[in-house]
């Protein structure tokens, strides 16, 4: 008996320290799902929306696929950064929505997804978003107070970390997470994830230096990041800010689909941003 309690001791600790070897090994390919989306199945004007294609050349020489898409007399634009699988086509909608709100809108693939090259990373996600933010700045001229970052899922991180080192007229985190370390915790909870993870992407932290109006939305039923992150997020951002409570699941679709929750983020950018 003492045998084969050793034994099956000796496996579970042979399984766990697998798990974790893999969990250390493959984060990245946990974390980033470009596979997903290769393919651009869709464009704007399929869905009678203007825009112009566009390659952002990073600083490290990755190119990146983009789109614009124009409004006349627009407010603003949006600078769209979305979440670790598919690509823009996939978010089509929320380009939609924006523009009908009166907003142009600017979104990109990250290296290594869609039609854009190189391989993802969090430094390189982070180069990413600073290439369309120059490019929106520098290349189009468009005022910083007049641009918005809506991030969503992963790219709430990034568009936290954008929002902390430049000055936009608003940032939206759309089911976000606190940390990553904090959401292994959450999807992992057996394993000693806070001390295997390399990646980072501390939404919290970066809000600290955010001196923006923010909006946070999320579900309470959210299926992968637990409700509490949104909470959390929204507790770490400075006033102004705002809270939007969703419902469903985490991938159930455009975020913002129901018209009461469309009339809330209007009601934020009329508040909080004039279009700088």
């Amino acid at each position: 008996m003492g045998k084969m309690l050793w034994t099956l001791l000796t496996i579970a600790a042979l399984a766990y320290g697998g798990f974790s070897a893999l969990l250390f090994l493959f984060q990245e390919r946990l974390a980033y799902y470009p596979q997903l989306g290769r393919e651009l199945q869709s464009s704007p004007r399929d869905h009678g929306l203007d825009y112009e294609a566009l390659t952002l050349t990073t600083p490290d020489g990755e190119r990146l696929n983009a789109w614009f898409v124009p409004k006349a007399q627009a407010r603003g634009v949006v600078l769209i950064l979305h979440g670790n699988a598919g690509n823009i086509a996939h978010r089509i909608d929320t380009i939609a929505m924006f523009h009908r709100l009166g907003y142009g809108v600017l979104i990109f693939d990250y290296r290594g997804y869609g039609r854009s090259t190189g391989t993802p990373s969090e430094a390189g996600l982070g180069r990413d978003a600073q290439t369309a933010w120059t490019h929106l700045t520098r290349q189009r001229g468009i005022a910083p107070g007049r641009i918005v970052v809506f991030g969503e899922s992963l790219g709430g991180a990034v568009a936290a970390g954008l929002a902390a080192r430049e000055r936009p007229g608003a940032l939206i985190l759309s089911s976000a997470f606190v940390s990553a370390r904090e959401l292994a915790a959450d999807l992992y909870p057996w394993l000693p994830t806070r001390w295997l993870l390399r990646l980072h992407y501390d939404t919290r932290a970066e809000l600290a230096a955010v001196r923006c109006p923010v909006l946070v939305a999320h579900s309470q039923d959210d299926d992968i990041i637990p409700f509490r992150h949104g909470r959390m997020l929204f507790e770490a951002a400075a006033e102004p800010k705002a809270f939007l409570q969703l419902a469903g699941g985490h991938n159930d679709g455009f975020i913002f689909m129901r018209q009461a929750w469309i009339d809330v983020l209007a009601d934020f950018l009329n508040r909080n941003h004039m279009g700088g």
